[in-house]
């Protein structure tokens, strides 16, 4: 269910307009200024900064706007003071929520935060209170249509690299890891020249809430759209799913 639900939400946001791919761009931005800061510019030598980089590219960023970012922090890295900030809450029936930010003024960025969750009828929470429903583990997920090779070979491939599980959906694959084998397992299937459609460390749910209601589909779809146009929203992690009618 999870990889299905990912990479239908990942075709999602990849067809959406310009605008969102702006925002796509600009949390990208983020993430390779804050990579460069902590590990130096050349992604021979950063980890981070080639999962970013890989990163960029499974959401087609130009080259030369990737190169810019990364000219641009190791050049004003002063100048690059984004922090990390989570805030946890609940939706619609119980769902769980976890938001990740980098912000620049984590003020600003918790009443907007707080905003998203109010005009969909949830509620922020303390932190810890959800994100003991989910695990923190690498998730790769390759679209079907692009790759070529036989499912139990990409299987045998993920896990001798390191993979913890493989599992096929009806239109993809994923594999997880361990978040300290991420890296190594998407530098390995990337040498075989695997295209993959998102690579990411994820809070995975343990248990899924299922959500039905014209009400409760529209609280949700509030709270995701709002922080969806959030810039300093990074990544959003949730426990629902929508009940096919």
């Amino acid at each position: 269910m999870s990889g299905h639900s990912k990479f239908s939400n990942i075709k999602h946001k990849k067809e959406k307009n310009d605008a969102a791919k702006g925002k796509i761009f600009t949390v990208i931005g983020r993430e390779i200024a804050v990579a460069v800061k902590e590990g130096g510019p050349d992604p021979n030598n950063n980890t981070r900064l080639r999962d970013v980089i890989a990163k960029a590219k499974s959401n087609n960023m130009p080259n030369d706007t990737i190169e810019r970012g990364i000219k641009k922090a190791a050049g004003d890295m002063d100048s690059v003071n984004y922090e990390t900030c989570v805030y946890e809450g609940y939706g619609p029936s119980g769902t769980a929520i976890i938001v990740k930010c980098l912000t620049d003024n984590k003020n600003r960025t918790a009443a907007n935060v707080r905003n998203a969750f109010t005009k969909g009828h949830g509620s922020i929470g303390t932190q810890g209170c959800v994100s003991f429903m989910f695990d923190e583990k690498g998730q790769i997920i390759i679209d079907k249509e692009e790759c070529d090779m036989d499912a139990d070979d990409l299987m045998m491939m993920a896990l001798d690299a390191g993979a913890e599980d493989f599992a096929e959906e009806d239109d993809s694959f994923e594999i997880i890891t361990d978040p300290k084998d991420f890296s190594s397992v998407r530098e390995a299937l990337e040498k075989e020249g695997i295209k993959m459609a998102d690579a990411s460390v994820s809070m995975i749910p343990q248990n899924y809430v299922t959500l039905s209601t014209e009400e409760e589909l529209w609280d949700i779809n509030k709270i995701m759209d709002l922080l969806d146009e959030e810039d300093d929203v990074q990544e959003v992690f949730t426990n629902h799913i929508i009940e096919e009618s």
